[in-house]
């Protein structure tokens, strides 16, 4: 009887996969039964400890291919996404991959269809076996096990609980980054070690197999606390790139809590060490243009370029804030002429603010830029530099005295709050300030210059949205 024979008669291919991980052994079953027409529902796969049960009265041995059996097709794509796809742990990942192999080979374009719903499942186990790769790479952490037997030497073993089958497709990671020494790597779904020369297979291994520390762990605390930023600190984007369940094999990860209670303390710390570098604070405008054309206290200050002083009446109402001067501002001596500046006047104007009745400034005096060439490339400052160019800018809102002020961007808003701010979470109402003004956030004009079409559209209308409640709320007070 032939392969075609079984397939018309009702037979049920059952196949063993002998690794829950093994894509050549998948494959070459694969070909066999595509070009033996046997289609999806009629095959069950089976990993290892998987159950055969139900499958007992199915034919066991694999069709011959007839002679003139067509050359299977699979493209690039598919076999990349099929590579790492099958490392996933969903058992019905073999099923899946068959399925797709079936379908290319009447529609060799389907992995092009974005809303397909195979494709869309395969796409989504192949970002999960990466990211489970990826948290492999970053969170094993090995501690070192004393040896009784001088001639083994050091040896080191680390503890991993992956979600996926990716231990044996990271061990050349492993082996190229700790070539010299001597390690294993312990999980409930294997293990591998490495004597510097060979690498070797294990059973499955328990938590109490892996040490729980060592003597250089405390050296270890010691230097991530030393080197933990509380102004960078953002809880959310921790979480996700180092989830909780990953702390308890690693040694940093009991400072975690702590740290992060104390990070808002320590911040203010690191501003008031800025500020008390100052000596007293200028009483005029006139005093603060010449401090800051003389300031050298941060790198930026220390560059080829000039100080730039807010312009605009001293009693104004409206304070409007900046990140820095630009190319053009560094050369004219005032903020805000360069392209976004001249994209501010446009919505200034389209909201009815006159910006001749606003003072306007930037939260750091300097322009940050690296040379390239004959041009110069506006750089971000950092929060060091932010925090140490606050005295100005506190030092200018003390004398003008606004009753709102308008932080364009992130810098402008830690420049005036002396921390980080999401400017999604924060714009459109009013933040009360210590002197009883109000400010008030929105993005800066030059990120709308960055963008192009439907989303510079929603951005401007958003811009203006911040603009109108500035405004309106200037009327309120007046």
């Amino acid at each position: 009887m032939t392969a075609l024979q079984h397939v018309k008669l009702g037979t049920y291919y059952v196949v063993h996969l002998p690794e829950a991980d093994d894509f050549d052994f998948w494959r070459e079953r694969a070909r066999a039964l595509v070009q033996s027409d046997v289609p999806p529902d009629r095959i069950a796969w089976v990993e290892p400890g998987g159950s055969g049960d139900l499958f007992a009265h199915g034919e066991r041995r694999m069709p011959v291919p007839p002679m003139d059996a067509r050359p299977v097709r699979a493209n690039r794509r598919f076999v990349s996404l099929a590579k790492n796809a099958i490392l996933h742990s969903d058992p019905e990942r073999f099923a899946l991959l068959y399925r797709l192999l079936w379908r290319l080979q009447s529609n060799p374009r389907m992995m092009e269809d974005k809303a397909d719903l195979d494709v869309r499942r395969v796409e989504e186990l192949d970002k999960n076996v990466r990211r489970d790769s990826h948290k492999m790479h970053a969170f094993v952490r090995f501690r070192l096990v004393e040896s009784e037997d001088e001639e083994v030497g050091e040896h080191y073993v680390a503890w991993f609980e992956p979600e996926h089958h990716i231990l044996r497709a990271n061990a050349g990671f492993f082996m190229r980054r700790f070539s010299n020494m001597r390690w294993s790597i312990l999980t409930p779904r294997g293990s591998l070690h490495w004597d510097t020369e060979t690498m070797s297979e294990g059973p499955p291994a328990e938590r109490h197999d892996a040490p729980g520390g060592d003597p250089m762990e405390d050296l270890w605390r010691t230097y991530y606390a030393s080197i933990f930023n509380p102004a960078r600190l953002k809880i959310g984007a921790m979480l996700k790139e180092m989830p909780k369940k990953y702390w308890k094999n690693m040694p940093e990860a009991s400072l975690i809590p702590d740290l992060i209670a104390g990070a808002q303390g320590r911040e203010a710390k690191m501003v008031e060490k800025g500020a008390l570098e100052f000596e007293e604070r200028p009483d005029t405008l006139a005093a603060i243009d010449k401090a800051i054309h003389a300031c050298r206290k941060c790198p930026i200050g220390q560059l080829d370029n000039h100080a730039v002083m807010g312009e605009g009446p001293q009693d104004a109402a409206l304070m409007i804030v900046g990140e820095q001067p630009g190319d053009q501002e560094d050369q004219t001596g005032r903020p805000f002429v360069g392209p976004a500046g001249q994209l501010l006047d446009t919505h200034l104007e389209k909201v009815g603010i006159d910006r001749r009745a606003a003072y306007v400034t930037n939260a750091v005096k300097h322009f940050k830029y690296v040379q390239r060439g004959k041009r110069r490339l506006h750089q971000n400052p950092g929060a060091k530099e932010i925090d140490t160019c606050r005295w100005w800018i506190e030092s200018e809102r003390a004398i003008v005295k606004p009753k709102l002020v308008l932080a364009m961007g992130a810098s402008a808003a830690r420049g005036m709050l002396g921390k980080t701010v999401s400017i999604s979470k924060v714009r459109g109402a009013p933040i009360p300030l210590e002197d009883g003004s109000e400010l008030w956030v929105t993005a800066h004009p030059s990120y709308l210059l960055r963008l192009d079409g439907p989303a510079r559209e929603e951005q401007a209308r958003l811009f203006d949205a911040d603009l109108a409640a500035v405004r309106a709320r200037l009327e309120d007070q007046a």
